[in-house]
């Protein structure tokens, strides 16, 4: 009985859908890599990053998978439901919302965080929708309540979100 269970968790793990994203400078110099990974609670976002300033930055899934400095061309944050923005905000918060990160001196971050409004899946959530979609770092961390964008700044790395 047990081997059943262990066999059968294990199935589920390998059959979850997964995407990557490579994270870019507005240079082109590849800072990171995003291991997105579908899961019964939304999407879980694996980040590890590199040669980042120190601080506090925002993280977002932008709408548009399209990355070209100064990553504009990503859209705003995605937001299939047309909330407003922000964990703090009582009308947010975007589908594309992420937790802050704090980057230490040294400019390296491990980090995983839950979008919990998405899917990899089908449907108006998912991240492969028509056009794409693409995770955005940006030069500060967010206010969790500005609309639209939480006054995080210019986008200072960008990845297209990809099967």
């Amino acid at each position: 009985m047990i081997a059943l269970v262990l066999c059968a968790s294990t199935a589920t793990a390998q059959d979850a859908a997964t995407a990557k994203a490579e994270l870019k400078d507005a240079k082109g110099a590849v800072v990171g890599q995003a291991t997105l990974t579908d899961s019964p609670n939304g999407v879980l976002v694996h980040v590890v990053l590199t040669g980042m300033p120190a601080g506090p930055h925002a993280f977002h899934i932008h709408e548009t998978g399209t990355c070209e400095a100064p990553f504009t061309s990503a859209g705003g944050h995605f937001n299939p439901a047309s909330k407003q923005h922000g964990m703090a905000n009582p009308m947010g918060m975007h589908a594309g919302d992420l937790p802050n990160v704090q980057v230490p001196t040294d400019g390296a971050l491990t980090f995983d965080a839950m979008a919990r409004d998405v899917t990899l899946g089908a449907g108006a959530n998912s991240l492969f929708k028509s056009g794409g979609t693409a995770i955005v770092m940006h030069a500060v961390g967010d206010d969790y309540k500005t609309n639209p964008a939480g006054a995080a700044g210019a986008r200072i790395a960008c990845g297209v979100i990809a099967k």
